[in-house]
């Protein structure tokens, strides 16, 4: 394998392992409450722009991290608590149409607290690229990936180990059944909303050292994170997975064997592809009925 392919195996590993935290975000909310989150690509700007804040003001990069998802995760509380978990009886529409405002509104709050100026994160470990079979790797697309690899066994421990988690699994397989055995289905959505944005901000807070964030970057990360998630299966967690990596792989390989003028149209197109046929995605998608 030549150099120039390994290059586009990390860029696209790198991309991928971004895209499909976001999916993860979607996917979360999604079995909590069958409801699409369209502001889920906003928790990751909240996240970049956050750390970039916290660091401008001394604050170290660890706890500006943590103080970053931190915040977005109030901020995925409070929109769970003051707008979806209200309209908990509308319908599906209803509710994809108030993410979509809540995402608007965030993103204008955005400006006002920040500004529209593109804003620059310093990497985790410094920016010296380290050479591997003949590419040259920037040691933060380690951390993505690293950083990816440990969110997923953390969340598998927790779906498994944890009582929150074990309600939320229980959730997503059958709502009605759940409440039957007592589980509290608004506390399962209004903790579904707080993990999603803090997975959202790391996304955010991992990819601003390699393509800067700004008041409106979660746009295209949120409607690429959703492309991961329908490729994999909406409501699959194993698929968010995949479906973030295949994405990020076919961008990477083909902006470097085709045209890089195409790559953001990937995504749609595959969301188009994978709708038409195979609709429960890569590795099925959640078919139970919201209620």
């Amino acid at each position: 394998m030549g150099g120039q392919a390994v290059q586009f195996l990390a860029s696209g590993l790198t991309a991928g392992s971004i895209y499909a935290l976001v999916a993860l975000g979607f996917s979360i909310i999604f079995n909590a409450s069958r409801v699409i989150n369209f502001a889920q690509g906003e928790f990751v700007m909240i996240g970049g722009m956050s750390a970039v804040s916290l660091v401008a003001t001394g604050v170290p990069m660890p706890v500006a991290i943590l103080g970053a998802i931190g915040i977005a995760a109030i901020v995925g509380l409070a929109l769970e608590r003051l707008a979806v978990g209200r309209a908990k009886n509308a319908d599906i529409v209803t509710l994809i149409i108030i993410t979509i405002g809540a995402s608007i509104f965030l993103r204008g709050v955005a400006q006002l607290v920040w500004d529209k100026n593109i804003h620059a994160l310093a990497p985790l470990s410094g920016d010296t690229p380290i050479a591997f079979l003949g590419a040259t790797i920037v040691p933060q697309s380690l951390w993505v990936l690293g950083a990816t690899v440990a969110v997923v066994i953390a969340l598998s421990w927790f779906f498994r180990r944890t009582v929150l988690g074990k309600a939320m699994l229980a959730t997503s397989y059958n709502p009605l059944a759940a409440q039957l055995v007592g589980i509290d289905i608004k506390k399962v959505l209004f903790a579904s909303f707080g993990l999603a944005a803090g997975l959202g901000a790391l996304a955010g807070v991992l990819i601003a050292p390699i393509t800067f964030t700004s008041y409106e970057v979660g746009i295209m990360l949120g409607l690429k994170g959703f492309a991961a998630a329908i490729l994999g299966g909406l409501g699959s967690f194993p698929g968010a997975i995949v479906g973030g990596l295949v994405l990020g792989l076919l961008e990477s390989l083909g902006a470097g064997y085709v045209s890089s003028a195409y790559k953001d149209v990937l995504a749609f197109v595959l969301i188009l592809v994978v709708l038409f046929f195979r609709p429960d995605g890569i590795l099925g998608a959640v078919k139970s009925e919201r209620v």
